[in-house]
């Protein structure tokens, strides 16, 4: 629940003084778009500073990177309970058939298993809705037929058999539609399609089968369910397929354990037991030992190389619980974290003048650590897209107890920027030449400080009040924590501490930011949608919760506007101090709904505010974007790295890019699959 995602395609690097990094070279031939297909572009992303590490370094990461890729099949099983018999039917048809790969159609189904790759599954990474094939059933026929038999996984047993299972779950637009279904008053269980639950259950019997495990008095809970694939036996009885060494998942498992050794074996210190941490609860499948690794991780702040490996984030089930599997592996921006540092080191500061009520701060701030991070290597739940910050871990008596590691992902950020580029954006959305002129100088700084701020601090920030025991809000609380913490940077980046520390010149960053957020909020995310759709993903039902609440409760004095020139809607900011004032009304009460457990309240501000869209608008918007010929959606390809060997010995590592995302995909499936088709 705690990352932060690109918030615009229209960014810019500062320089000097509010430089994102040095060595963001625009100007050495660099390609940073590798291919381009339906709302996605995929890029490239430079890993700056690789060849000044130490050889330890370089060999931890290398074994990380390989744990990291590992995991693959673990994200598309947990995804939908097909995913791997159709990526694997799709691949032995895009490698083995033999009939006329120049016609039309075989272009679409290349395009279609692009798709697939890139969401991890069968629905779409963001949306959640599934992918319609634009080939027909007769042509999917027309490929098998063409593809020798020996194209086909072993383990399939009998192709017909896995084929007669698949066609209707790709075909059929009834069949599993949603991915994860949010929507108010249907079951969130039985109406989406993931594989963390089975056996026919329902969201009662989910919450009731989690309500018997909760103790209120408990003040160091672990994160039940996160580990595991809920059953319902056929007998009636409930209970959890854990994923670790032995159960569920094993077979990717011990792939990873077997690279985690590797990795501990050239770690030091601290990071060598928080490694062997982390393989023993693999092993185990104890989610305190979950707990245990996740204090010696938040713990070790000396290390350089860092890294996340697990099941980690829970925005794929619709009630919160289970995790899906993700890998990054990264080590510090030295000169960057400069700027993260100045901010975590006034954290208490934040805190104690945070617009919230007294009773949900934080009399002590503990543990906030936050830094700049090159990212090495992008696995599971993160590649191919990933966020651009993160706050981990998630667990909230980890963070109050032990304090929490916020970074941003500034590699990442760059390689948007660069790709983003002169697309026209600005232009075509912004109404004012002055605001665009803003964006210019300051968005990239403007975009930085508040991923920032909204991982450093915002997701750290308040308390829950005695016995809140933190699950209440449900399948609203990704979006209401997301809210949360964009309040608290958007709030905080306005301030007069901010020029204080050196971190902006004027208020005009935060006007630049703001104008961006609103517009974004309010109109131009709506691109991620399909026509006749509602806003369903947290972060987006976020943000449009945000902009559309200050719209409203600022109208008496003019705050946001919508304007109306030469047949175009365009939304603009008139008074940037009160839509800060706004924000933090705003955050005042979304902390006390979190602190509380108010649900209701919280289910009122997101489908009030976050969930419904203006039909007319949104079709202006895509009219207008389409005209931009741009893809709203961007991911990435892997840098590859490779040991030098001398003696049997690793001596160096180098590190290669790749320009072939088809091949890398292939590449992945051939060399780090090793789940059944079946699970």
């Amino acid at each position: 629940m705690k990352k932060i995602v690109t918030l615009s395609l229209m960014t810019a690097l500062a320089t000097g003084m509010f430089s994102c990094r040095s060595g963001a070279d625009a100007t050495d031939g660099f390609d940073w778009v590798t291919d381009r297909f339906d709302d996605i572009k995929v890029l490239k992303y430079k890993v700056p500073g690789f060849d000044t590490l130490s050889l330890d370094e370089k060999q931890l990461i290398y074994y990380l990177s390989q744990a990291a890729l590992c995991g693959r099949d673990i994200i598309f099983d947990q995804n939908g309970p097909y995913n791997l018999r159709i990526r694997r039917t799709l691949e032995a048809l895009y490698k083995g058939y033999t009939g006329d790969r120049t016609d039309e159609r075989f272009a679409k189904f290349e395009k279609y298993l692009k798709k697939v790759w890139f969401a991890n599954g069968i629905h779409h990474h963001y949306s959640n809705d599934k992918f319609r094939p634009e080939f027909d059933e007769a042509y999917f026929d027309a490929l098998l037929a063409g593809t020798p038999a020996e194209a086909f996984p072993a383990d399939f047993g009998s192709v017909e058999e896995v084929v007669e299972q698949i066609k209707p779950v790709i075909f059929d637009p009834t069949v599993m539609p949603k991915r994860v279904n949010l929507a108010e008053g249907e079951d969130l269980i039985a109406t989406s399609a993931n594989n963390y639950y089975a056996g026919g259950l329902t969201q009662k019997e989910v919450e009731r089968y989690y309500a018997d495990k909760m103790d209120p008095a408990d003040s160091t809970p672990v994160s039940w369910g996160l580990n595991s694939q809920l059953v319902k036996e056929a007998d009636g009885t409930i209970r959890e397929r854990v994923w670790k060494v032995g159960g569920m998942y094993s077979p990717a498992i011990e792939k990873i354990v077997f690279w985690l050794e590797k990795a501990a074996e050239v770690a030091h210190g601290q990071q060598k037991a928080t490694i062997e941490a982390l393989i023993a609860y693999y092993k185990s499948g104890d989610l305190k030992q979950f707990d245990a690794f996740n204090v010696l991780w938040v713990q070790d702040t000396a290390s350089k190389v860092d890294f996340v490996n697990g099941f980690t984030e829970n925005y794929g089930d619709p009630l919160g619980y289970r995790g899906s599997w993700e890998g990054l592996v990264n080590f510090r921006d030295e000169a960057a974290t400069l700027r993260t540092k100045t901010i975590s080191g006034e954290a208490q500061w934040f805190e104690d003048h945070s617009p919230i009520d007294d009773r949900f701060r934080k009399k002590e701030v503990k543990g906030v650590s936050a830094k700049v991070i090159t990212a090495a290597m992008l696995g599971g739940d993160s590649y191919p897209s990933t966020a651009i910050g993160i706050n981990l871990p998630n667990a909230d008596w980890i963070r109050r107890d032990h304090g929490s590691k916020s970074v941003t992902i500034q590699n990442i950020t760059s390689a948007y920027s660069e790709a983003a580029k002169g697309n026209g954006f600005a232009e075509e959305f912004v109404l004012d030449p002055a605001v665009i002129e803003l964006r210019q100088k300051y968005g990239t700084l403007g975009d930085d400080l508040h991923t920032d701020l909204h991982e450093c601090l915002g997701h750290g920030s308040g308390q829950l009040a005695p016995g809140v025991k933190g699950d209440e809000l449900k399948n609203y609380s990704s979006t209401l924590e997301e809210a949360r913490a964009d309040l608290f940077a958007l709030y905080y980046l306005g301030d007069e501490k901010m020029v204080e520390l050196g971190l902006v010149p004027s208020f005009d960053v935060a006007k630049a930011e703001y104008a961006n957020y609103i517009m974004n909020g309010m109109m131009t995310q709506l691109v991620r949608i399909e026509p006749g759709k509602n806003v369903e993903e947290a972060h987006m039902r976020n943000r449009k919760l945000i902009a559309e609440w200050c719209y409203e409760k600022g109208q008496a004095d003019n705050v946001i506007e919508k304007v109306r020139k030469d047949g175009k809607t365009y939304i603009v900011v008139n008074d940037y101090e009160k839509l800060r004032t706004l924000f933090g009304d705003l955050l005042r009460e979304i902390q006390r709904i979190k602190s509380t457990g108010d649900f209701e309240a919280g289910k009122a501000l997101v489908e009030n505010y976050g969930v419904r869209v203006d039909p007319e608008l949104h079709a202006e918007v895509l009219e207008r974007y389409a005209k931009l010929n741009l893809e709203p959606y961007s991911g990435f390809v892997n840098p590859i790295y490779k040991p030098v060997m001398e003696n049997g010995r690793i001596v160096d590592v180098m590190i290669e890019y790749t320009d072939d995302y088809p091949a890398q995909m292939m590449e992945y499936s051939t060399e780090y699959s090793f789940l059944p088709s079946v699970n």
